[in-house]
């Protein structure tokens, strides 16, 4: 079974919770280690209350696995993974345009700092469509020079570095 980003953010949550309340109900301890197996061991049991198996784990490995790029050390996400108008903007990105809005191609200055740093002009935002709205929406491909690509799609909270 495949999890949605939705399921994987409430698990997530649901593990932050849990380190808090075990955190709060000991006067502020240090019990991150006990917290952090507590929060796991609520995600292992919702999944398999849902009737399926965790992100990133098969029948063989019982602990989760996190894919993160070494360089970056942001998650990463593949072409599969990606909504295909994304794919569609990768296209245009390739073939330098058309692009549908006038801001597609302007330097991305990487205020967040989420992104590895680099010069003023190293990367560049192209719109992903997003379909129903009559605006740009929150989606996003950050490409740099070096020929690496980043995806949001909640506006440059957070992203995934795009892995072929």
């Amino acid at each position: 079974m495949k999890f949605s980003r939705r399921d994987l953010l409430v698990y997530g949550l649901m593990a932050v919770f849990a380190v808090a309340v075990l955190w709060w109900q000991n006067g502020g301890a240090d019990t991150t280690t006990q917290a952090v197996e507590t929060g796991v061991e609520e995600i292992r049991d919702t999944a398999e209350a849902d009737g399926g198996d965790l992100p990133g784990t098969d029948a063989a490995d019982s602990g989760i696995t996190l894919r993160a790029d070494p360089v970056s050390g942001l998650p990463t996400i593949g072409l599969d993974d990606l909504p295909d108008e994304a794919i569609d903007t990768l296209v245009l990105i390739e073939n330098d345009g058309p692009y549908p809005f006038d801001r597609d191609g302007i330097t991305f200055q990487n205020r967040e700092g989420i992104l590895p740093d680099r010069e003023r002009g190293h990367y560049e935002e192209f719109t992903v469509i997003t379909p129903g709205l009559d605006h740009r929406g929150a989606r996003r491909i950050v490409a740099g020079d070096d020929g690496e690509r980043y995806y949001t799609d909640d506006h440059y909270e957070s992203f995934e570095e795009l892995v072929e």
